[in-house]
């Protein structure tokens, strides 16, 4: 009997072995994807080589791309942290696709399994910071879409460990956003330290990231007032279950009318929103004990708040830094149990330099995201 169980465990073994390491993908080795050269460089949908996996990485032919704000600031430069160009860049860092090829070294993955590639590439996982499970803030952290080409392509890698695992019957256009956008505002909204029944503000509330963290706060239980201007912009935000819609371009006191929506200001704030302005004035309609999350990351910008003001109050101000590989697998749970939905509008690849343009115009409603065969 003994025998028999070993012998079967052995072939059960092996056939793993073989469904991981044999794949029926026929992998190309040129493919499409958008580069740039330099910092505000033409954008250029071109042929470009496939990428090999290294022994820790998978190979993921990527269905579909989100496309962050952040992405426009590795074209622009215009961060403190420079991109690195080999001898392009090819940005992106919200890719959900197929799992194609491994390298030798991956476990626990296996060819045909859907998988995200998120903003942090990898990290040393050695470090503090990795210690303690803040991947994100390692100092030799390597970032997709910035220095690690990224999603913008059919095909790319992704570190083992980091890349995000994705149900088989999920739709990988509508959850391509929740890889960094989603699961950043999740954090957010952690990092806001709330209780359910309390009011969390949300500066920029109808864009990519404001539309995602108005649904999560809602199903967190929170109340949720947001804070936004232009066209659709309220009717986005009611449509994503907010309460209180707030428009920064009629209201003449935004700081009044929020304390007295909130009937003395919000618990919370997360500020995904990229004006400066903005930003500091949350710091007045947080009420005491609150507190504020900077989460949109403006080129410059400062975060103003009056100290008497904020001692007085005992206020906190937070930064929050997308999320760990926990926060990842909550943040897609939450999608795949029909709790959030990103407001996507699909256009092709090669129509990129489009959605650039008028993310600088803020025009956009809800997320874009790149059909890679397009």
């Amino acid at each position: 009997m003994l025998k028999t169980f070993i012998n079967t465990s052995k072939i059960s073994t092996n056939r793993l072995v073989l469904r991981r390491l044999q794949s029926t993908y026929t992998i190309p080795t040129i493919q499409k994807g958008v580069t740039f050269y330099k910092n505000n460089g033409p954008l250029k949908y071109e042929d470009i080589a496939v990428p090999k996996p290294k022994p820790n990485e998978l190979l993921i032919n990527v269905k579909y791309s989100g496309v962050c704000h952040t992405d426009l600031h590795a074209w622009k430069g215009d961060w403190p942290l420079p991109v690195k160009f080999d001898p392009y860049l090819v940005g992106g860092h919200e890719g959900a696709g197929v799992v194609v090829a491994m390298g030798s070294e991956v476990k626990n993955w296996s060819i045909g399994d859907h998988a995200g590639i998120k903003w942090l590439q990898s990290s040393c996982m050695t470090c503090e910071a990795c210690e303690n499970s803040n991947e994100s803030n390692c100092p030799d952290a390597v970032l997709s879409g910035y220095t690690h080409n990224g999603s913008f392509q059919q095909y790319a890698t992704a570190d083992a460990v980091q890349a995000a695992r994705i149900p088989q019957e999920t739709d990988l256009a509508e959850v391509a956003p929740i890889l960094c956008a989603g699961v950043t505002v999740y954090k957010a909204l952690k990092s806001a330290n709330l209780k359910a029944g309390q009011w969390v503000a949300i500066s920029g509330a109808a864009g990519g990231l404001g539309s995602l963290a108005v649904q999560y706060a809602k199903a967190m239980g929170y109340r949720v007032l947001g804070i936004d201007g232009g066209e659709g912009k309220q009717e986005l935000f009611e449509k994503c279950g907010g309460e209180i819609y707030i428009d920064f371009t009629k209201e003449k006191n935004i700081v009044e009318a929020i304390k007295e929506a909130t009937h003395g200001g919000a618990h919370g704030v997360i500020n995904v929103s990229v004006s400066e302005q903005a930003i500091s004035a949350s710091t007045e309609y947080v009420r005491n004990n609150g507190t504020v999350v900077l989460v949109g990351l403006p080129a410059g910008a400062v975060c103003k708040s009056d100290v008497f003001s904020h001692v007085v109050k005992s206020i906190s101000i937070v930064g929050s830094y997308v999320g760990n590989r926990a926060d990842t697998r909550e943040a897609i749970d939450f999608f795949s149990r029909g709790l959030v939905k990103s407001p996507i509008k699909i256009i092709g690849l090669s129509e990129l330099p489009r959605a650039f343009m008028e993310m600088e115009q803020g025009k956009v409603l809800g997320r874009y995201v790149v059909d890679t065969a397009k």
